[in-house]
């Protein structure tokens, strides 16, 4: 029996694994800080410290230093480029990526530090023998040319992930040029194990960095090798039923064998490659548009790329190839008895999976809508609304300013609501309990980031916004 105080559920069942989740993060960033700070003391060790005495032995230190610090935050890279499932839970897709940036930015940066010091540093200070020294070290040291190779991997990747690099690129294109990081980190591992005689000096450290590249590698290879393969040869996806949504939005359905075993909940998204057409190779995150039923999923895809604008023309028995279940976005992270769900365009697809397979009271449950052409799912939001109490609000419309999510008001069963008031006070009047509900949110980026603003305004804790937002 659940009990309620003030809106709040006191099922132990809530929140069981949120808390999971936060022990999950703490042991992770407790794992990569213990690692720094090893590496960091074993420099301290070999006379890290004392080199800093001298000119060209401080550019030395100063970029042993840095190597090592780049190489821990690479291998936490390749980690996260690995989607564990552990973590993809623990963090969600839009943190995990938040914290790719950052640690990829951060790692390219040592690295760029170090190569510049040890080579400014082994031409003992003079600038002008930088040029032969780097030539010595290319040519005569071995795996120096396998990490230059690697080096040019990374600066492509780096490059191409600046935002405005990406605004210039395909999805497709992006993707696609980003695998070549694991090439750049693949070719980095002779040098640094051949040449690093600080790294292998003593078994412990022998033992610490074979054994980080080597669990590295493995994850790469289960969770983005064995494991699709393996999913793939036991589900066999087809496709069942293709169906326009509105004028750029069409849902896929897809059938296979034993779906029940997947594993995948509502709200959460995989990365789908369809067979039979050109660039199938290349996977493209869709969230599920319904609950899974343990015999079909569906997916509602928007056309905004190559990739995405031609699954309208896909076939009823083109073979399906996933990756995943990914994302948070689901029931895991709810900690409370209500649920508010916000989505603008396509975000409402895995919304709308939540609106069917969360568990909740009648009324305990809103949905609002962003749309610009025409409402999605209109007669199965409507059938959900009547037999399980579903509240909706659909806002359509202008933005009112460049600071709006909402547009020209909320429509719901009190008909339309606008009385030119600020966004969040509206939501405040449509809504009045938004403080004490867990929110759902998905959308555009920027849209998203608005809703977030005004709920902080709203006094929703940050730990109460689930978002998952789209656009690269």
């Amino acid at each position: 029996m659940t009990v309620t105080t003030m809106g709040r559920a006191t099922d132990p069942r809530l929140g069981r694994t949120a808390r999971v989740d936060s022990w999950v993060r703490l042991l992770s960033s407790g794992v990569l800080a213990s690692a720094m700070s090893l590496v960091t003391w074993w420099w301290i060790g070999g006379g890290g410290l004392s080199d800093l005495s001298g000119w060209a032995t401080a550019l030395v230190s100063t970029g042993r230093i840095t190597g090592f610090l780049a190489s821990v935050l690479l291998l936490a890279q390749v980690a996260l480029m690995a989607r564990i499932p552990v973590l993809e839970r623990a963090f969600g897709q839009d943190r995990l990526t938040a914290i790719h940036r950052v640690i990829g930015f951060t790692s390219f940066s040592l690295m760029t530090a170090h190569i510049a010091l040890i080579t400014w540093g082994y031409a003992g200070g003079a600038v002008p023998q930088i040029p032969h020294t780097a030539w010595s070290f290319t040519t005569e040291y071995p795996g120096m040319l396998l990490a230059v190779a690697g080096t040019g991997c990374l600066v492509m990747v780096v490059g191409t992930s600046v935002r405005a690099a990406r605004r210039r690129l395909r999805y497709e294109s992006w993707h696609l040029l980003h695998l070549y990081a694991y090439l750049g980190a693949g070719l980095a591992l002779p040098h640094q194990l051949w040449t690093g005689a600080e790294m292998t000096s003593s078994t412990s450290r022998t033992i610490f960095w074979w054994g980080a590249w080597i669990a590295a590698i493995t994850a790469v290879l289960v969770y983005r090798v064995a494991l699709p393969i393996v999913s793939n040869l036991r589900f066999r996806l087809r496709v069942t039923e293709v169906v326009r949504e509105s004028r750029d939005l069409v849902s896929i359905h897809v059938a296979g064998r034993r779906l029940d075993r997947l594993n995948v909940r509502p709200g959460q998204f995989l990365s789908w490659r369809f067979g039979g057409r050109p660039g199938w190779t290349r996977a493209n995150p869709f969230s599920l548009s319904s609950a899974p039923d343990g015999s079909s999923l569906r997916i509602t895809v928007q056309a905004v790329g190559d990739g995405s604008s031609s699954l309208a023309a896909l076939r009823p028995g083109t073979r399906v190839f996933v990756e995943g279940p990914f994302g948070r976005l689901t029931d895991r992270v709810r900690t409370r008895r209500k649920v508010a769900l916000i989505g603008a365009g396509a975000g409402l697809a895995p919304l709308r999976a939540l609106a069917e397979g969360l568990p909740y009271a009648p009324g305990d449950a809103v949905l609002i809508e962003r749309y610009s052409d025409e409402p999605l799912f209109q007669d199965e939001l409507l059938e959900l609304s009547r037999t399980r109490g579903l509240q909706m609000l659909r806002s359509r419309g202008r933005r009112r300013s460049h600071d709006s999510w909402i547009g020209d008001g909320l429509v719901g069963a009190r008909g339309h609501v606008d009385d030119g008031a600020a966004d969040r006070d509206l939501l405040r009047e449509c809504v009045p309990d938004i403080a004490e509900r867990d929110v759902y949110l998905c959308g555009p980026a920027g849209w998203v980031d608005l809703v977030v603003a005004d709920l902080d305004r709203l006094g929703v804790p940050r730990r109460h916004v689930h978002v998952e937002s789209f656009g690269w």
